[in-house]
């Protein structure tokens, strides 16, 4: 919070009176010496080598000899201040304002020790006064506005710091704390209204509105800011944002479109709300069928994309829905520039038996255990698939190999055994069928315990 301030005694601030008696004689000046300036600079001495108490005690002698001397009050202060003896050095520094108030160190001195002791509710009336000698100390200022829990005070410091300064990361933050407060957010948004006024050609005070609007639930009034924009900045790629969900809402797929892909190409806006605006044009997209091909259009804006996934998550979403033949264009979208995503390749799996694609199934399966040759679920999807296509012979070879793969999976070796059961009754070997469907009673029984 606090600013560090350097500051030193130099000899040349502060001027040590000498007592003098002028003579008959113009030209003969007897100066007498009181022992001030022997006991000021033996206290400076000690204090240069921290001995504090010596310093001390050498000041009171000063204070004795000139007691309405600010320079001793300020320096036993500095001294006391040494020695943590906050409410000592408090007072030194007090009488020096006291005695100067235009003694810029001894206000600091006194911000010292407030600051020391997170005094901060005292600090404040100081730390104002400080203002009036440097307009650096509002930085000061704001933080303790925010200590102390002066919320209003500190977001309008915190405006006029921004509009003067522009702005800074640790005001920004302050702000966003303040205004998850919805009481400081109606003087915020007057606020911002009266910057665009003021700065038109400021976008970030358009889009900073535009979000409160949002976050508010003032649909109506984020579009109107938004359109403001447009008209004001009409390269703004931010207008589109909001725009853009105003379109969704009254069902307007094509400049939804538009507005979309002008997001989706930008540089300026962040991620996290580009991936927002694809979640919500795919669920229109997903009532509205034409506009599948912008979909896909609008996925190839992610490819190089490397926290999120686009394609996997949207296949994900149509296999969620059981949209299998979506969730299969998707998967495979995805699958051509991560072709051994585990996870999503058995979903497809998947998604191909219960779209009924047992060719596929099959055909896929069967060059999938050659690429992964231990994994065992894709030697049972492609024993699946064979016994759908009435290959026995080829569904018994890949489910008897596959089996010896499984490894603590009932279920897994449930399904399998059901199937070598399936392709034996196929085969017309009764024995076998039932020795199998036998073993799967057997194992779903175990299952059940």
């Amino acid at each position: 919070m606090k600013q560090i301030v350097l500051y030193s005694l130099l000899l040349g601030m502060f001027i040590l009176p000498q007592n003098t008696r002028a003579q008959n004689d113009a030209n003969d000046v007897v100066v007498l010496d009181d022992g001030f300036q022997d006991y000021f600079y033996e206290a400076l001495k000690q204090k240069g080598i921290e001995n504090y108490d010596k310093a001390i005690e050498a000041l009171e002698k000063c204070k004795g000899i000139e007691p309405e001397n600010a320079v001793v009050y300020f320096e036993l202060g500095r001294n006391y201040l040494a020695q943590k003896k906050y409410n000592e050095a408090y007072d030194n520094f007090q009488k020096v304002t006291q005695m100067d108030p235009k003694n810029r160190w001894a206000w600091v001195g006194m911000y010292d020790v407030c600051y020391a002791t997170k005094d901060y509710n005292k600090a404040i009336p100081i730390v104002e006064k400080l203002v009036e000698f440097k307009d650096d100390y509002k930085e000061d200022l704001t933080s303790l506005y925010m200590n102390t829990q002066q919320f209003d005070k500190a977001l309008e410091l915190i405006n006029e710091l921004n509009e003067k300064y522009g702005k800074s990361d640790k005001r920004e933050l302050y702000k966003a704390d303040i205004l998850k407060d919805a009481k400081y957010q109606s003087a915020e948004k007057n606020h911002l209204l009266d910057q665009i006024k003021k700065y038109p050609q400021e976008e970030a005070n358009y889009i900073a509105l535009i979000y409160m609007f949002s976050q508010s639930n003032q649909e109506e009034k984020a579009l109107e800011i938004a359109q403001k924009l447009e008209k004001a900045i009409p390269n703004s790629d931010w207008a589109q944002v909001s725009l853009f969900k105003f379109y969704l809402n009254n069902n307007d797929g094509d400049n939804a479109v538009k507005a979309m892909n002008i997001v989706l190409t930008s540089k300026k806006i962040d991620s996290k709300i580009k991936h927002r605006i694809l979640n919500e044009f795919l669920i229109f997209a997903k009532n509205n069928s034409k506009y599948e091909g912008d979909l896909d259009k609008a996925i190839s804006y992610f490819d190089q994309d490397k926290e999120v996934k686009v394609a996997k998550e949207i296949g994900k979403y149509f296999y969620s829905k059981s949209d299998w033949s979506k969730a299969l264009k998707y998967f495979d979208m995805h699958l051509k520039t991560v072709s051994d995503d585990m996870e999503i390749l058995l979903l497809v799996m998947q998604a191909l038996t219960e779209n009924q694609q047992f060719d596929l199934l099959a055909k896929r399966g069967d060059e999938l255990t050659q690429l992964f040759p231990t994994q065992p679920q894709f030697y049972y999807y492609a024993g699946l698939g064979y016994n759908q296509l009435k290959n026995y012979k080829k569904a018994v070879s890949l489910l008897e190999s596959g089996i010896d793969f499984v490894v603590e999976d009932p279920a897994l070796e449930i399904n399998f055994t059901i199937q070598l059961g399936e392709a034996y009754n196929g085969m017309g070997d009764v024995k076998k069928r039932d020795s199998y469907f036998t073993r799967a009673e057997e194992l779903m029984k175990k299952q059940k315990k």
